[in-house]
C-alpha cells in the first residue's frame, strides 16, 4: 500500500475534490474527469468503473451526483486501498473491488448496473518504452484486450444501461470492430480547434437501434496555439473540468 510520504493532494474540480495520487505511479489527469462528465447517469443509478484507479472518474461522478450508487473494479490492491481512502476524504460512497476484469470477480458476476465507466490502457502491448513504475506500467499499457473491456463492461450492463470508455483516438477502429451491436455515439476530443483528435469518447447503449453518430470535436482550448503559461480553456472545458457538470453535448 501507498505510504503518505509516497503520495500527493491534487486538485480536481478547481479543488472541489482533493484526491491522493502516487507521486511516481499512474497519475490521473483530465481523462477520467471528462469520462466522468459523459456518463449520462441520473440519481439513483448504479454505476460500475472497470479500472478505477485512485477513484477520480467515480469520485467526480459522485460529486456531480450524490445520490448514485457507485463501484469500482481495480486490479492493483494499492491502487484500489487509495481509491477507498479518497472517497472516505472526500465524502462520497464508493464500493470498491479488487480484481480483474478478464475474470471477473463473483461479487460482480451476479449484479448488473445502470452504466459502466472505463478508461483503459491506452498503449498497446509491446508499443513504446515501458514506464519504471510498475503501477504506472500497469494502468497504461494493455494486457487484457480492448475486447474483453467492453465485454465485461456490456455484460455488466442491465437492457438499455450505458457504457462509456474514454481512449486515444487511434484506437477507435478496434473499439468499434469489437462492438457487437446497440447504439453508438463517438465525441473525438481535439487539443485546439483545427488539430487533429487525441481522444475520443465513445457511448454505446446495451440494445439500443439508434444509427451511429460521429458529433463534431469537443474542443478543450481556446487560443490557436500555447502562448503562455495561463490557462485558456474554452466555456465547455471549463464547465466540465473546473465546475463539474455533466458534457450535455452527447
Amino acid at each position: 500500500m501507498f505510504a503518505e510520504a509516497d503520495l500527493t493532494q491534487d486538485r480536481f474540480l478547481d479543488g472541489r475534490l482533493m484526491v491522493a495520487q502516487p507521486r511516481h505511479g499512474y497519475r490521473a489527469a483530465m481523462d477520467p474527469v471528462l469520462l466522468a462528465a459523459a456518463c449520462p447517469a441520473r440519481p439513483g443509478d448504479a454505476v460500475l468503473e472497470l479500472g478505477c484507479g485512485a477513484g477520480v472518474a467515480s469520485l467526480c461522478l459522485g460529486w456531480r451526483l450524490a445520490e448514485l450508487r457507485l463501484t469500482g473494479l481495480e486490479l492493483q490492491p494499492a491502487y484500489a486501498d487509495l481509491a477507498r481512502r479518497n472517497a472516505a476524504a472526500n465524502g462520497i460512497a464508493l464500493e470498491v473491488i479488487e480484481g480483474d476484469l478478464a475474470r471477473m470477480p463473483a461479487a460482480l458476476r451476479a449484479r448488473s448496473f445502470d452504466h459502466v465507466i472505463a478508461n483503459p490502457p491506452y498503449f498497446g502491448a509491446g508499443t513504446g518504452t515501458a514506464a519504471a513504475d510498475a503501477g504506472r506500467e500497469t494502468a497504461q499499457r494493455e494486457a487484457t484486450p480492448l475486447a474483453d473491456w467492453l465485454g465485461a463492461g456490456l455484460r455488466r450492463l442491465h437492457p438499455g444501461g450505458w457504457l462509456t470508455m474514454i481512449q486515444n483516438a487511434d484506437r477507435l477502429p478496434a473499439i468499434l470492430a469489437a462492438l457487437p451491436g446497440g447504439s453508438v455515439t463517438v465525441l473525438p476530443i481535439a487539443a485546439r480547434a483545427g488539430r487533429a483528435a487525441g481522444r475520443v469518447i465513445v457511448r454505446v447503449r446495451k440494445g439500443g437501434r439508434a444509427p451511429f453518430r460521429l458529433l463534431a470535436p469537443l474542443v478543450l482550448h481556446a487560443q490557436s496555439e500555447h502562448a503562455a503559461d495561463a490557462e485558456d480553456l474554452t466555456e465547455i472545458a471549463q464547465s466540465v473540468l473546473r465546475r463539474g457538470e455533466e458534457l450535455r453535448i452527447l
